[in-house]
C-alpha cells in the first residue's frame, strides 16, 4: 500500500523539458574578432548582433572555453549565444566544440556573419553554400566537414577602392551606417527568434531582403 501511495504521489519532470529536447536547443554564432581593437569594425557584426540581443533581454555573457557564452530562453526553446574567442580565421574550433558539448544537432545551428556581396544592412538566411571567401566561414566548413549548415549573412557592402578591401572589413562603420544599425539589429534579433520558433523556411521566406 505505501509503494502505491508514493508511486500515486511520485512527480516526474515533463518530457518536453528543454534539456532532454535536443531539437528544442539552437547555437547561434556571431563571428568577430577578440579585442576593443575590433569591437566596432564591419567584420564584427555577429559579435554586434549578439551584443545587441543581449542588452535587449538583460543577458550576460559568460568566458567560458572558446568563447563567451549566454543562454536566451524564448517560447520553449533555448538559444546559446556563442562569440568565439579564437579569432575569425579558427571560428571552426569553436562552433564543433559548443555544438558537441551542448548535444545540439546541425540543423540547429545558425552562423552570423558579415557579407561583401550584399548592399548594406541586407539580410539573408541560407541553409548551403560556399564561404565566399569568408575566412570564418571557410574554417567552420573545413571543421564541420560540410557546406550544408545555416548563415545568417549581413550586408555590409563592397563600398571600397581596388586593394583596399582588407582596411574596409576591417574598417569601423560610417556615421550614417550607425544611424541605420539599431534597426537593421533590432530585425536581426527577430530574424534569430523565427530561426527558433518558426524553421528555417518560414524565416527565409519572411526575412530575406526585408
Amino acid at each position: 500500500m505505501c509503494k502505491f501511495l508514493l508511486n500515486l504521489f511520485k512527480t516526474s519532470k515533463p518530457s518536453t523539458d528543454i534539456e532532454e529536447d535536443p531539437m528544442k536547443k539552437f547555437l547561434i554564432v556571431g563571428l568577430g574578432n577578440i579585442g576593443a581593437d575590433y569591437a566596432n569594425t564591419r567584420h564584427n557584426i555577429g559579435f554586434k548582433v549578439l551584443d545587441f540581443l543581449a542588452s535587449k533581454e538583460s543577458l550576460t555573457f559568460e568566458t567560458q572555453k572558446l568563447g563567451d557564452v549566454a543562454t536566451y530562453k524564448f517560447k520553449g526553446r533555448q538559444f546559446i549565444l556563442l562569440k568565439p574567442s579564437t579569432y575569425m580565421n579558427l571560428s571552426g574550433k569553436a562552433v564543433t566544440y559548443w555544438l558537441t558539448k551542448e548535444k545540439i544537432p546541425l540543423e540547429n545551428l545558425l552562423v552570423i556573419t558579415d557579407d561583401l556581396n550584399l548592399p548594406f544592412g541586407t539580410i539573408r538566411l541560407k541553409t548551403k553554400g560556399s564561404d565566399g571567401g569568408h575566412n570564418g566561414l571557410k574554417d567552420i566548413q573545413d571543421k564541420l566537414q560540410t557546406t550544408t549548415y545555416n548563415r545568417f549573412r549581413f550586408g555590409i557592402s563592397d563600398a571600397f577602392s581596388k586593394g583596399r578591401q582588407v582596411d574596409y572589413v576591417l574598417g569601423e562603420w560610417t556615421d550614417e551606417e550607425n544611424k541605420k544599425l539599431p534597426e537593421r539589429l533590432e530585425k536581426s534579433i527577430e530574424l534569430i527568434k523565427s530561426f527558433g520558433t518558426a524553421g528555417v523556411n518560414i524565416t527565409m521566406n519572411t526575412y530575406n531582403g526585408a
